[in-house]
């Protein structure tokens, strides 16, 4: 057993309890204040010196001048809850709401600190961990675009640790764009004022025909559209007055989102009328990689994957994906997205990793920063 794994080994009941009490606390995207703290005090407490932004995220810094390495993950969770989340252990695996997406790599993060800390290691160059916040849905990557607003003249690379590690290495980005389209008529009675326009039946027309669109015909890239949610409406006896839907479009390709956006522009405009107005407001949008340093990026691709296969003997497939890696890769800056455990059902209630995969991922991440940036 190499010094390393024993390391892991030695501390793993302590990884595992850090993990349970980190993932109980609740963080919704935009109040992740709780988790905040909870980083501020465990880092500090290391020896580090964090800091903080406006976005809530947190940050450590270490090395000199120069441009750095960037590591990240994302503190919130999916779910509403302000009240702590139920953490169990079963058998081989643990469960929590979040417990993947993204507690794991969170804590996978801080016991690498950790053990930089214990082993007194200093890198070769400028390293800046980033625990962000507001990564998942509306919260519409707010953490990862101040980091880069604020920090992106001076990082070279993200490395984002997200999501299950048999999923493989996300290298492109999905980018979206995210709506709220509200629609209203003049409504009535169901009976006395029969024939009246309703905004429900409205907003189902214009489904309808969002869900018959042509897709991009771009060989080599991938578009999909969804209509998330639908509410309105006052009673099973009136004609609805008001209407709401969130409707999305994605792509792993700019020019097809372009495409998307303007066939949706056609379709509103179509739809709105004396009888039946619609809005929409952009609530959510997402961009796709733009120039990036291929040869860069191929570089920041193998040093990952020399880590995980070093680890578990298995080269990882390569994806699309919509992470926090978008901003980067919009911006130019080379990026990648992997996890550091195994797991099943994230953005459910009944999401659950196999308790032995967080040793492999604390190896996967120290060996990839051992190897490569640290001296």
């Amino acid at each position: 057993m190499t010094d390393m794994k024993r390391w892991i080994e030695d501390h793993f009941e302590e990884h595992k309890a850090l993990l349970k009490r980190f993932a109980a606390i609740p963080a919704p995207s935009g109040s992740e204040d709780g988790r905040v703290r909870f980083l501020m005090e465990y880092i500090s407490a290391l020896g580090y010196e964090p800091f903080t932004d406006e976005a809530k995220n947190v940050l450590v810094r270490l090395g000199g001048e120069g441009k750095a390495a960037c590591f990240m993950a994302h503190t919130d969770v999916v779910f509403p809850d302000t009240e702590p989340l139920p953490v169990r252990e079963e058998g081989d695996r643990l469960f929590a709401p979040g417990i993947g997406d993204n507690s794991a790599d969170v804590c996978a993060m801080l016991t690498m600190l950790k053990y930089f800390r214990e082993h007194g290691m200093e890198p070769k160059s400028p390293l800046l961990f980033v625990f962000d916040s507001c990564e998942e849905g509306l919260g519409n990557l707010k953490g990862v675009r101040r980091v880069m607003s604020d920090h992106g003249d001076g990082i070279e690379s993200v490395i984002c640790f997200d999501c299950s590690l048999d999923e493989g290495l996300i290298t492109r980005a999905v980018g979206s764009e995210r709506w709220r389209v509200a629609c209203t008529t003049r409504g009535g009675h169901s009976f006395a004022a029969f024939g009246s326009p309703s905004a429900i039946h409205r907003t189902a027309e214009l489904i309808t025909k969002l869900y018959a669109q042509a897709l991009p015909d771009k060989p080599g890239s991938r578009t999909t559209y969804n209509a998330g949610v639908i509410t309105g409406g006052t009673s099973v006896n009136t004609i609805a007055q008001r209407c709401e839907m969130l409707y999305e479009y994605r792509s792993d390709d700019h020019e097809c989102l372009e495409f998307m956006r303007k066939q949706f522009e056609e379709l509103l405009a179509e739809a709105d009328c004396e009888e039946a107005h619609f809005e929409a407001e952009l609530i959510g949008e997402r961009p796709c990689g733009k120039a990036v340093d291929e040869k860069a990026l191929a570089a920041l691709i193998t040093r990952c994957e020399d880590a995980i296969v070093s680890v578990t003997g298995e080269k990882p497939a390569r994806s699309a994906g919509s992470t926090d890696a978008n901003i980067p890769l919009s911006l130019g800056v080379p990026a990648v997205t992997f996890g550091l455990l195994i797991g099943e059902g994230a953005h459910t209630r009944e999401e659950w990793l196999y308790t032995d995969s967080l040793k492999i991922g604390l190896e996967i991440g120290l060996k990839l920063l051992c190897d490569n940036w640290f001296r």
